[in-house]
């Protein structure tokens, strides 16, 4: 289950935080063309294998299958014996399909699991059924999808909730699981839903702070399976395992299996990391978490950024716990904001690993690049990193980079790349944030950085 899911940083909060001389954020809706583009979507995977040695994806492995989110320790080794069937009900948005295809053929051809979608009529192992967001928080307040064992439908859940029967530490082997997902959210965010759901359904159910390169990481990055998670869900579904395997047995096993499925691995080095403290995480999720005041999230959120200090983690922990604090001090403390976008920045252009996370906060450095009357600098910026972002499908954000182009092309006198541009960006802005209120609400604020746009207003 995602507790909670990293939000893209509006563009407006970086206007604030940039410190404009005079003037409030225009009032005035800038204007854009009457008809948005057909929505644009990805089609072929870019799949890149994992990088890491054997002995840390076996650990990796073994801390995933073996304990839940909360730090529960799972008794036994679990998954599907068997042909897996899903099937889907609860009025779907028009996109699902066509994502959820996608996602089992990426299953079937890269982790070696035999799973076909079935009829919404026919009994099916993984039931994925589509509620609305405010349904699904009702029950599950902070989830934005979840999946839950032994039940089928929403009704069931309801009336399992807090029993034995949706108890994860029970199972023995997966038979019936059934996945909750928003209907009226943007196709992006469905999609997610489907691929982190999916992989929890049928493989690991805990999530790890410490992977820079998986879906299994509460800091939401990766957005789409991964090549080390399909190699994690192969691994799952291999012979040499089976459900109702202890730790030590599994553990037994790993070498040979790796050995097998991932050569390449047998030779790297091993970069162990330590475990992730129960306390930087508690920081790091009241930090983003959405319970507390922003008084509280940014004092967290400096927490998180000492803790990790101390704990010498130079690495995507201390980069993400910048991150953070680099995102709630935007509008509020915008030096400390800009200063911790640039470290989180470097740590993370350190690894090939982190180049999607670099992206992440190389929008928010376009964004102070772009309202500075830094035109070139947030061009160049963008281009950049447009191919990992690409590379990982997230069309919230490549939409975001692409609009601060597009404005900062404008500012520079190049009209007709920018309306061309503009047009791409609103296609991925379709797929990303979805409906054409809320697409034309993100391009405003990004129009609202221009500089130039600004002093027309």
């Amino acid at each position: 289950m995602t507790v909670w899911r990293l939000l893209l940083p509006l563009a407006a909060a970086a206007l604030m935080a940039c410190g404009e001389p005079s003037g409030d954020v225009p009032e005035r809706r800038m204007a854009l063309d009457d008809s948005l583009p057909p929505m644009k979507t990805f089609v072929s995977p870019r799949v890149t294998p994992p990088g890491r040695s054997n002995a840390e994806i076996a650990r990796d492995f073994l801390d995933l299958s073996f304990q839940l989110e909360s730090g529960r320790a799972l008794p036994v080794f679990t998954r599907f014996e068997g042909p897996v069937t899903v099937r889907v009900t609860g009025d779907p948005p028009q996109q699902l399909m066509g994502d959820l295809d996608r996602v089992i053929a990426r299953f079937r051809r890269e982790a070696g699991i035999d799973i076909r979608r079935t009829g919404a009529s026919a009994p099916a192992s993984i039931n994925i059924q589509t509620v609305s967001r405010a349904q699904l928080q009702r029950a599950v307040p902070q989830a934005a999808c979840f999946v839950v064992p032994r039940v089928a439908d929403w009704d069931e859940f309801r009336r399992n909730r807090r029993t034995p029967t949706t108890d994860w530490t029970t199972l023995r082997t997966r038979e019936r699981m059934a996945i909750f997902i928003p209907r009226d959210v943007s196709p992006q965010e469905v999609r997610d839903c489907l691929h982190e759901e999916l992989a929890q359904a049928l493989g690991p159910l805990n999530d790890l702070y410490r992977l820079t390169d998986s879906v299994f990481n509460d800091d939401n990055f990766h957005t789409v399976l991964t090549g080390f998670d399909m190699l994690i869900l192969r691994i799952t579904y291999d012979p040499a395992l089976r459900s109702g395997m202890t730790r030590a047995e599994v553990t037994a096993a790993l070498p040979r299996i790796l050995a097998r499925l991932n050569p390449d691995g047998r030779a790297r080095a091993d970069g162990a990391r330590g475990l992730s403290s129960r306390a930087w995480i508690d920081e790091i999720e009241t930090a983003l978490g959405p319970r507390a005041s922003m008084t509280r999230r940014r004092a967290a959120a400096k927490r998180a950024v000492t803790l990790a200090r101390a704990a010498n983690w130079n690495d995507n922990r201390l980069a993400f716990s910048l991150f953070a604090l680099g995102r709630l001090s935007l509008g509020h403390e915008p030096e400390l904001a800009l200063s911790s976008f640039l470290q989180a920045g470097g740590i993370y252009a350190s690894s090939d690993e982190t180049r999607l996370h670099e992206a992440h906060v190389a929008m928010q450095l376009a964004a102070f690049a772009l309202s500075s009357g830094q035109a070139e600098t947030a061009v160049g910026i963008v281009d950049a990193h447009v191919d990992a972002v690409s590379r990982a499908e997230n069309a919230a954000l490549l939409a975001s980079l692409l609009l601060i182009k597009t404005e900062a092309l404008e500012v520079l006198g190049r009209t007709a790349e920018a309306k061309t541009l503009r047009r791409e960006s609103l296609g991925w802005a379709r797929y990303g944030f979805g409906t054409e209120e809320e697409v034309r609400r993100r391009a405003q604020e990004i129009a609202a950085l221009n500089p130039v746009k600004r002093q027309r207003t």
